[in-house]
């Protein structure tokens, strides 16, 4: 009886660590996919909900198999750091043979689920595996370039979701899309140095990074997000249709109001200098967790959503977005 509630006791442990070795706190990340939904003026087309939820579902399980791999190589190092010893491979709690089980199933269903969603969608979702296990390999250990893969590992989030409903984004919104890309990467390195130290990591380029380049890095890309917003706002906002907004452009012209997305900049500014805040106060090592945890950062993501949903969708502008589906 003792030794089956071990037995009990050690599967409930091995059933959460592979839970603990997916990291589904790290699917907020992937809440990007839907940008394009929403940016498109689709978000109301429950067809194509549907498939980009499924998306989301998939890049879910892509991901977890790219952070398991990960963990599989790095257990050696990740026994020497403070935090990283206590994930289940380095710990112990996982045999790396069944780790890498894991990892391959979930990338063997994730391509197959995508195969059946969109073929362009298969294929953009292979190269980001295919990136991911480069990165786990040997480029996580080239400097720079680790950040421009991190930022990458953004972006084809973002391009996913409209790789699956074959949509179009403006150049405005690439540009804004690779710019708080390298912010959150650069600022990732930031906290990390910050947070260890050079002497203290086990991560090969904080050995070539300063505190000093970082910190320009992320002072140049959280400039570049928040103007490159700016511009997509400025040449991409929908006209104004609402009776109040005619009848103040009717009387003045000082009052007249055709750039209504602009209304979100300074919520976007804010947040940026928020995240950034946490950047040197060292705490931005994992960006998924301040969005669950910082209240300031919670309520400007959560007021900066309201409001582009609002404006693209409630009424008080006539988007003149198009979506082309194949």
């Amino acid at each position: 009886m003792f030794s089956g509630n071990n037995f009990m006791v050690k599967l409930i442990q091995t059933g959460l660590g592979f839970i603990k070795l997916a990291r589904p706190i790290h699917w907020i990340k992937n809440l990007s996919i839907f940008a394009a939904l929403v940016f498109t003026g689709a978000l109301l087309q429950k067809q194509l909900v549907l498939r980009v939820f499924w998306g989301f579902i998939v890049f879910n399980l892509a991901a977890s198999a790219t952070y398991a791999f990960n963990d599989l190589l790095d257990r050696d190092r990740d026994r020497k750091h403070p935090i990283k010893k206590l994930r289940p491979i380095a710990s112990g709690l996982i045999n790396p043979g069944l780790a890498l089980v894991f990892s391959g199933s979930l990338a063997i269903i994730s391509l197959a689920m995508a195969f059946k969603l969109s073929y362009l969608f298969f294929l953009i979702l292979l190269s980001y595996l295919m990136l991911q296990i480069g990165y786990s390999i040997y480029l996580k250990n080239l400097y720079i370039i680790d950040i421009l893969i991190i930022a990458a590992g953004f972006i084809i989030r973002v391009y996913s979701g409209a790789f699956i409903i074959n949509a179009h984004l403006s150049v405005w919104f690439l540009l804004c899309v690779v710019s708080v890309a390298l912010f959150l990467a650069s600022g990732k390195r930031r906290a990390e140095i910050g947070a260890l130290g050079k002497s203290g990591t086990t991560r090969k380029t904080l050995i070539r990074y300063s505190p000093e380049l970082l910190n320009s890095y992320v002072t140049m890309f959280g400039n570049a997000a928040w103007m490159s917003w700016s511009l997509f706002t400025f040449f991409e906002s929908p006209q104004a249709s609402m009776p109040l907004w005619l009848f103040l452009a009717e009387l003045s012209r000082t009052t007249t109001v055709n750039k209504l997305l602009m209304a979100t900049i300074p919520v976007t500014i804010f947040g940026i200098m928020r995240y950034q805040s946490l950047i040197f106060e060292n705490r931005a090592e994992t960006p998924e967790k301040l969005l669950l945890t910082d209240k300031a950062l919670i309520a400007s993501v959560i007021l900066w959503v309201i409001m582009v949903v609002w404006i693209l969708y409630g009424g008080v502008a006539s988007a003149d977005h198009s979506v082309y589906i194949t």
